[in-house]
């Protein structure tokens, strides 16, 4: 299955322009930390790539909706080929998060719906909680708003953050491939989770103090005390295992505890086969759960 997702990213990546048909960036919407290309009409949706990956990765379910919705792709500035211009300074995440939240209101969106992962579903969450009346419905894609839950729902910052420390050297210093191939030797070894933090599929690399910056930023913020300012549903979505061996069998309860502070009940959408690039891994099974999402 790794394999089989390499070679799809490979693909996007390469003919991501030509897949992306008429995508074209937002005339009148300039920003230095997210880029935004357009697609289709209808309904706006905005979708945001998890760390390290740009837009590509939804490169097959935007074929699918550019038909039926005004598509908008987000990436953040620093990741792939994008140079990072104001992301190399600083915090990362609240102010893309800003951004995007600017987006909406610049263009005066009609209540969007986004669908985020990884990274992206965190940003999904926190626009959401900042901007309550403004987003009309919310899809996570194997995302946490604390990614330490995905290993113990009594997991605390100060677990982590130690980990967190020598990941953000481990990139800003040695490169990404420090945690692709000796991840282990430095103690990042997080069990059942660490295919959502450090997973090299979809990882397309990009600037190395904003990946380092934004790596450490996902593996220490905690949104779940925002999770009751959330006025829109919430899809969970997920991968999942019937294999009792896999730690992906446990990801039922795990997510479930992870958002159980929002103030109305996630609709929880597990996509057996899957692991952290669900749109990849099981494209039939993930686009089925975007339809009913967006039904």
């Amino acid at each position: 299955m790794a394999e089989t997702r390499r070679h799809f990213l490979t693909g996007a990546l390469a003919g991501a322009t030509l897949a992306a048909g008429p995508a074209r960036a937002q005339a009148g919407f300039a920003s230095g930390r997210i880029s935004v290309q357009t697609r289709g009409r209808g309904d706006d949706l905005i979708l945001i790539p998890g760390l390290a990956s740009t837009a590509a990765v939804w490169t097959r379910t935007a074929e699918r909706l550019a038909g039926r919705r005004r598509l908008h792709l987000v990436s953040v500035r620093g990741f792939g080929d994008l140079a990072p211009q104001t992301n190399a300074r600083g915090a990362v995440m609240g102010a893309v998060a800003g951004e995007i939240r600017r987006y909406i209101a610049e263009l005066d969106l009609d209540r969007p719906a986004i669908i985020g992962h990884s990274m992206g579903g965190q940003l999904a969450l926190r626009v959401a909680a900042d901007s309550p009346g403004r987003v009309s419905r919310v899809m996570t894609v194997d995302s946490s708003p604390f990614f330490p839950a995905l290993i113990s729902p009594q997991a605390t910052l100060g677990d982590v953050e130690p980990i967190a420390r020598v990941a953000y050297q481990a990139v800003h210093f040695l490169g990404e491939e420090a945690l692709r191939s000796g991840g282990r030797s430095m103690g990042l070894d997080l069990g059942g989770a660490s295919d959502a933090l450090f997973s090299a599929v979809g990882w397309q690399g990009g600037d190395r103090g904003v990946l380092a910056q934004a790596l450490y930023e996902v593996m220490t913020i905690d949104l779940r005390r925002r999770l009751p300012e959330i006025a829109a549903p919430v899809t969970v979505v997920y991968g999942w295992s019937a294999d009792r061996n896999s730690p992906r069998s446990r990801a039922d309860a795990l997510f479930r505890a992870a958002y159980a502070r929002l103030r109305r009940p996630a609709v929880f959408e597990r996509i057996e086969g899957a692991e952290h690039m669900v749109m990849i891994d099981q494209p039939g099974r993930f686009h089925a759960a975007v339809d009913r999402f967006l039904a």
